[in-house]
């Protein structure tokens, strides 16, 4: 017995190292946490999400520079985000990998980043990742969706393809800021968000 403990130790050491508690995600009709908070945009502004949003909302989606599915997703991230400001919903993108700050997840390569991909929204430095751990977000890309009363109604991926945009079906977040709207309940709330992890650094 004493063997299995001791072989278990180095095991349960390195979950403590790697593995951060995050609070679970924000339920449906949750409020807009830290409105007001000003954060960093790769344009040099201080920018809050109460001065992102527009007349129908918000959406916030949790994002990076480098994850693969970050990648695989961009076209639909930036399809989706013109979508958005076509519905006046503002549209927020934050960084939260503030273990990568100090390389490809730095200031300068978000703004490198922003301008390649040709943002026309908000992308936003998440100091200490505070905002991932006040939305209980772990996933890059990860989404949610705010009315006009500051109120979540949709939480998850883009789409039921995260991986290929070509095998997509059903769209989401598309359908969710349709609804959302026209004033009607979102049909779909949640759906499960597949992609790097935040690099969280504590």
């Amino acid at each position: 017995m004493k063997k299995i403990l001791f072989s278990a130790l180095p095991i349960a050491a390195i979950a403590a190292i790697t593995l951060f508690p995050v609070s679970d995600p924000l339920p449906i009709g949750a409020t807009l946490p830290n409105a007001n908070q000003k954060m960093l945009n790769t344009s040099g502004e201080q920018i809050s999400f109460a001065d992102a949003k527009k007349k129908n909302g918000l959406l916030v989606m949790f994002s990076c520079n480098t994850c693969p599915y970050v990648e695989k997703n961009q076209g639909r991230t930036n399809e989706i985000s013109k979508y958005a400001l076509a519905n006046d919903i503002g549209v927020v993108i934050l960084n939260s990998n503030e273990a990568y700050r100090g390389n490809e997840d730095s200031y300068e390569a978000m703004k490198e980043y922003a301008l390649k991909q040709n943002y026309k929204w908000h992308y936003l430095v998440d100091k200490n990742s505070e905002m991932a751990d006040a939305f209980g977000a772990n996933k890059t890309p990860e989404c949610f969706l705010f009315d006009n009363n500051n109120k979540l109604t949709y939480h998850g991926a883009i789409d039921d393809h995260p991986g290929d945009a070509n095998a997509a079906g059903r769209k989401h977040l598309k359908i969710a800021i349709d609804e959302m709207k026209s004033g009607k309940d979102v049909s779909v709330k949640e759906s499960k968000s597949i992609g790097c992890s935040i690099k969280r650094n504590k």
